[in-house]
Order: structure tokens, then sequence, then C-alpha cells
């Protein structure tokens, strides 16, 4: 079961990074430009981060294995469309189904493991195995997509997840049981469920829209994400059973915690997003070899995940996460030196500084957010902190492809990334403002 259970969230998170260094392809084929690559991403993360509470709360409520068998289906038919689109339109749709399927298994997925294995250490160890199967998604994604991109092409990076999806879900369907007693006779926050996600897609399409000029989609959107998060705000207060239970939010660890969170997954998927396309669309690189290019960025959050976890224990998550910004701050400004002449190893520092940063933030920001929650609200607070960060991730791309602009004509698209150095830094530094300040007052009250 667990093996399953991995093997699907692999395929899940793969998806987040997989597609990168397939835009400029997809591109050139479809016939869009940068607003139409920025929703390809971002349609997926969108989904995601908007339906993630929601998928948790539904599969408290029908049995997490049956929300896992939609997920399954849902993600292998989206798959299939997103492979067959003919246009960005059709492609960013079906992305949206895609990231909705991921959005129940994600949650479904944890809460079936924590069941089957009660014990602290049996459980420490499958959630251990399930956390380092998920983390390899990353450095594969950019990878995995450039041989499949430069081999078959780009619809396969979809069409190979109808088969493998499909199969996943037959095995739970065979091998996982659904353990009794463990639906809630809650009411479900269907309001919250719809707003949640529009409120999000609002505002990332908003920061696309503007940063591209579209002055009345902008305005359309901003009005939609405003109109929406003032409905979800009340709403939420009225619920007898909020998808985000107050109490949780109002814990000053759990706030600052996920606000590091959200702005490490948008600095580095923002960057990630703009990388791509200054590898390939002007330094001419191919896709499977920019995948490899990649790997310095995404490597070390592999690597370094045990060891932030050891450096957590030993002296707390502060002097972790303080060491992981400033190696990020330094990846960030490293992007100064993208377009110097130098090529590929004068960016080299940017992605190691900021893969090692992440690798060091994300283990010791994570279990702040968890270790503050209560024993019965760790469900909820993992699906707070998961969608923080896949909040970033959309936020990420949508302001940082903004600012950057498409990458012709290159001179002028290096020196928005060398904008976009700065705009990193100054993210990263509020990140540490934020960390710091509410955790002093934390201690103090």
């Amino acid at each position: 079961m667990l093996v399953v259970l991995c093997a699907g969230m692999f395929l899940v998170l793969l998806d987040v990074t997989v597609v990168n260094v397939a835009l400029p392809g997809i591109g050139r084929a479809l016939g869009t430009g940068l607003p139409g690559l920025q929703g390809v991403v971002d349609g997926y993360a969108v989904a995601v981060a908007g339906l993630l509470l929601g998928g948790g709360a539904i599969g408290d409520r029908i049995g997490h294995r049956r929300l896992v068998l939609i997920g399954f289906t849902l993600f292998a038919v989206a798959s299939l469309a997103c492979g067959l689109a003919p246009g960005a339109t059709a492609l960013v749709a079906a992305r949206v189904v895609q990231g909705a399927g991921a959005a129940l298994l994600l949650p479904g997925s944890m809460a079936m493991i924590t069941t089957w294995y009660p014990g602290r250490a049996e459980q420490a160890r499958a959630l251990g195995t399930w956390a380092a199967v998920s983390s390899t998604a990353l450095p594969a994604g950019p990878v995995l997509g450039g041989l499949v991109v430069d081999g078959v092409g780009w619809r396969w990076l979809f069409l190979l997840n109808v088969p493998l999806a499909g199969l996943a879900a037959v095995l739970v369907a065979v091998l996982v049981r659904e353990p009794a007693g463990q639906r809630t006779a809650a009411p479900l926050d269907l309001p919250g469920l719809v707003l949640a996600p529009v409120a999000l897609g609002a505002g990332v399409w908003t920061a696309i829209c503007a940063g591209h000029g579209q002055v009345r989609g902008a305005v359309a959107a901003a009005v939609t994400a405003v109109l929406a998060g003032v409905a979800l705000t009340a709403v939420e207060r009225r619920a007898t059973a909020p998808l985000l239970p107050r109490d949780l939010l109002a814990r000053p660890d759990a706030r600052r915690a996920n606000t590091v969170c959200l702005i490490m997954n948008l600095v580095t998927n923002g960057t990630l997003f703009v990388v791509t396309l200054l590898l390939q669309q002007v330094h001419g690189y191919s896709a499977r070899t920019a995948g490899l290019m990649l790997l310095p960025l995404a490597l070390p959050l592999v690597l370094l995940a045990p060891v932030s976890g050891r450096l957590t224990a030993r002296y707390g998550p502060g002097p972790v996460v303080t060491a992981g910004i400033g190696c990020a701050v330094a990846g960030a400004l490293g992007l100064l030196a993208a377009g110097s002449g130098g090529g590929y190893p004068l960016l080299l520092p940017a992605l190691v500084g900021l893969g090692v940063g992440d690798g060091l933030l994300t283990t010791a920001a994570v279990s702040v957010a968890m270790g503050d929650a209560p024993a019965d609200r760790k469900g909820v607070a993992g699906g707070a902190n998961n969608t923080a960060r896949q909040a970033g991730t959309a936020l990420g791309v949508a302001l940082y492809g903004a600012i950057s602009g498409p990458a012709a004509p290159a001179a002028a698209f290096l020196t928005r990334v060398h904008v976009l150095a700065w705009v990193g830094t100054a993210l990263w530094l509020t990140a540490l403002g934020v960390w710091t300040v509410v955790g002093r007052r934390h201690t103090e009250g």
C-alpha cells in the first residue's frame, strides 16, 4: 500500500515541475505567448492550492480511499485531455482539472498512510519514505521532462500519465482498504470550497494580466479576487466547520512558518520558470540539457532535507531558517550575473544558493508549522502548509513572468532578470523579517 501511494504522489508532484522545460515547445506548437505559458503552469498550481483543504475535508466525509480513486481517475482523464489539447486555452483548462485531481490525492494519501501506520516509530518511517519519494519529484521533473520533450515531444509528458495513473488507481482499488470509523459527520463547507480557488485564481490572473499590459483583464480579475476574498472571509467566520479553523490561523508559529514557505515557493518556482526560458530561448540549450542544468537547484532539496532535520533537532528551527534564508539571498543576488558573458557557469552559483537555502528551510519551517498544531489538528495544519506552498508556486510564476516578459529581445529580457534578483532578495528579507518579528512577539507574549 505504501509503495502504491508513494508512487502516485510522485506522479502528481512531478507534474508541478516536469512541464517547465517543455514551455518553449508548447509555445511554438500552440502559438501562444508568455501569458498562455504562465497559465499552463499556474492552472495546475492554483487548482492544487485552492482545492487542497477542500479535498481533505471531502475525504473525511466520503472516505479517503474513495477520494484517492476519484483523484487518480480525474488526473488520468485530464492528462489525456492535456496531451490532446488543440490549443492553449484547452491545455490550460485541462491543467486545471488535472490539478483538481492532484488536490484530491495529496491529503487522501497522507491520511491513509497515517491511519495504516499508527505507531510512532512505524509512522515516522512511513512518512519518511513518503517524503523522500515526494522530494525526488522536483529534481526528476526537469530531467525527465527534457528527455521526453527531446525524445518524443511535449504531448507525451501528459499522455504517459494516463496508463500510470490508471494502474495506480487499479492497485489502490485492489490493495488498499478503507479503515472503519474514520469518517466524520460534520457538514462540508461548500461555499468555502468554491470561493477559495476563485479568490486565488483571480489574484494570480490579476498579476499575469497586469504584467502584460492587459488593463481591462487585470481590473476584472482584481475585482473578482477582492469580492471572492471578502465573501470567503465572511463565510468562514460563520461556517460550522470552516476549511481552515480560526484558532489554527491565530497561532503565531503557524503564521510565520506558512509565510516563509509561501515566499520560498514563490521565489523558487518563479526563478525556475524564468531560468528555463533563459536557458532555452536566450542561450539556445535543448530541453534535455536545460533540465540537467537545473539539477543544482533541485538536488539540494533532497540531499539537505535530513541534514536540516538533524540541525533543527539540535539547535532549534531559528538558526536553520536564518541560515537557509541567507543562502537563498545569495542565490537571488546571483541572478545579477546572468547574461554577463560567462553563460551557464555564472548562473550556477544562483541555482546552488537557492537550492541550498530551500534545502535547509523546508524541513525546519514545516516542522514549526506542524509542531505548533494540536494533536487533533495535524492534518489540517499539514493541509494549510501545503496550501501556502502551492499558492506561492502559482503567485511566483505569475509575478516573475509578469516582470521578466518574453525572452525576446534578449537584452531587455536579461535586464528584467536582473530586476528579479532584487525582487527575490526583497522577498527573502521580508520572510526573515516575518519569521523574526512574529517569533519575538510570540516569545515575549
